[in-house]
Formats: structure tokens, C-alpha cells, sequence
């Protein structure tokens, strides 16, 4: 809780920062709260929808949530992102992640 505490001081004099939003939603994440973890990850992309890396946080919590179906869309989300920024490092791992999920 303490790094918690931190990213929100931080936050608090820079409230659109997406390193810090998405901090956020890892730390929630290992404290098991789900849903305020979602809820950073969700403002991360509506700051910045090239902020790959929040792609596949943002699916696999949808994913622990049960909702397989967000989850893909928000795959599907990423790997278009990243195709337009021609991440293909980003593109290759939404990609085997969506390819687990479908697998499924």
C-alpha cells in the first residue's frame, strides 16, 4: 500500500501521467483489486490510446473478471495500435495472448 500512496502523490501533481496511471493499475492489480486496477488501465488508454503496454494489462484483467469477450476486443484494440505504430514486439505479444485466449 505504501508504493500505492506514492504513485497517487504523484499522480496528484500530474493526474494525466500514463507511466503513473498504469503503475497504479499493477499495484492494484498484486493487491487483488480488480476492479480499481481496471479502472487505471481504462484512464491510461483514454489518455494515450498508444500506450501499448496497457493493451495486454487491460485483457487480462477483463480476462480475471471472466469477461473473455472485452478481453479479445481489447486485443483486437492493441494489435491494431501497435500494427499503425509498427511495434511489432507489442503486435507479437497481444498476439500469442489472444491466441491463448481463443485457444480456450
Amino acid at each position: 500500500m505504501e508504493r500505492i500512496q506514492k504513485l497517487k502523490e504523484i499522480l496528484s501533481q500530474s493526474p494525466n501521467d500514463c507511466f503513473v496511471l498504469h503503475a497504479l493499475g499493477l499495484e492494484y492489480l498484486k493487491e487483488q483489486d480488480i476492479h480499481t486496477a481496471l479502472n487505471f488501465f481504462k484512464q491510461v488508454l483514454i489518455q494515450d490510446e498508444k500506450y501499448l503496454g496497457t493493451y495486454y494489462h487491460l485483457a487480462k484483467t477483463y480476462e480475471k473478471l471472466g469477461d473473455y469477450n472485452k478481453a479479445i476486443e481489447i486485443y483486437h484494440r492493441g494489435i491494431q495500435i501497435a500494427s499503425q505504430l509498427k511495434d511489432n514486439h507489442a503486435k507479437n505479444e497481444l498476439q500469442m495472448a489472444l491466441d491463448d485466449i481463443s485457444d480456450e
